[in-house]
């Protein structure tokens, strides 16, 4: 259950911030939040998520999933904070200070942008534990501190190969939607194996939606609108987005020129928001952001916190690429042919354009 909770933060500086559009979940035992029957204590999980938010059928609501799951079977408690575009990086420590002050132990940040507060925060809080997801340069530090990140150029490799198998115009496209490294390791990934699939394809420039510091780029479906209208009138037949929230508006737009989508991070074949194009979702990169929001959080419960980061990749299966609507059906041998190659160390895939 989801209901509206507005929190006003004091800044170190003694500025007020206030933070609309979080939510407050509950997975609560029969005890309530301090314990269950048997005088067990509830673990309390606060989680922070990035811009856009639950609903944004990507990136946060694939962090939500692992959430949610946490909260059927582990029972836990749970509070979840939004950011807000264009936020400055005291608004994230603040957000961390508030949900560590007030008991929610573990405290998980939601996104690359996160690392340094999250960091920053840790430290406060020596008896928390707290988690970042896609940790920046995939690293993090102190004894309480947690992260993951993930080889986004894996699962980009093969979804850039079913792009460049699929087309007709010999040209696709990319879309990112903050030009940040993290963003172009899945272009490098596409482009990559799009080439690797068919050596005469043609990867079109990559487009990003926004420069940092504006990260609205994850969240402007209309950016991602215009974006897409672009790379179509330059012949691509398939676009591959990398935009959290706004490549919504990349597949809603590619769908209805009748050309091939792919989404990122969820399987978006399934999001409501696309339902009326979704058969023209080619296939989308997965990201299992949901296991490792639930892998962490289970740590926590069972008493088996490791610090550190882990990684998740096509050997663990924490990236890959979806099967639904059965579009990439007649290639799929090839693509798991290259899967397996790169399991194997027999193609290495770049992380940089």
């Amino acid at each position: 259950m989801r209901r509206g909770l507005k929190i006003t933060l004091v800044t170190v500086t003694g500025a007020a911030l206030t933070l609309g559009g979080a939510s407050a979940c509950g997975g609560k035992k029969a005890g309530g939040d301090s314990g269950d029957d048997n005088g067990k204590k509830t673990l309390k999980v606060g989680l922070a998520f990035d811009i856009g938010g639950r609903g944004d059928q990507s990136f946060n609501d694939s962090a939500a999933a692992g959430l949610t799951k946490a909260e059927k079977d582990l029972h836990v408690t749970t509070k979840e904070i939004s950011a807000q575009p264009d936020e400055p990086d005291s608004d994230k420590e603040s957000r961390l200070r508030l949900l560590a002050s007030t008991g929610y132990n573990p405290v998980i940040g939601v996104g690359f942008s996160y690392t340094a507060s999250l960091l920053k925060v840790a430290k406060a809080f020596p008896n928390t534990k707290f988690f970042v997801v896609d940790a920046d340069g995939c690293k993090v530090e102190g004894a309480n501190v947690a992260g993951s990140c993930f080889s986004e150029e894996q699962g980009s490799f093969l979804v850039g190969a079913a792009a460049a198998l699929k087309s007709k115009t010999g040209k696709i496209g990319f879309i990112g939607g903050v030009d940040v490294p993290l963003i172009q390791k899945f272009f490098a990934g596409y482009q990559a194996g799009a080439k690797k699939a068919k050596p005469g394809i043609t990867v079109l420039p990559p487009k990003y939606l926004t420069e940092p510091p504006n990260f609205n780029g994850f969240k402007d479906t209309g950016l991602g609108n215009e974006a897409a209208k672009g790379q179509l009138d330059k012949g691509a037949d398939v676009i591959y987005h990398a935009a959290g929230g706004a490549g919504i508006g990349v597949i809603k737009t590619v769908g209805a020129a009748g050309k091939w989508a792919i989404g990122v991070d969820s399987d978006q074949y399934n999001q409501p928001a696309v339902a009326d194009v979704k058969t023209h979702i080619l296939t989308s990169m997965v990201k299992h952001v949901d296991l490792s929001v639930f892998n962490f959080v289970e740590s926590v419960a069972n008493n088996q916190f490791k610090a550190g980061t882990v990684q998740y990749n096509l050997q663990n299966d924490g990236v890959g690429y979806a099967t639904s609507g059965g579009n990439v059906d007649d290639i799929k041998a090839k693509l798991d042919d290259l899967k397996a190659q790169i399991v194997a160390g027999k193609i290495t895939v770049p992380t940089k354009p």
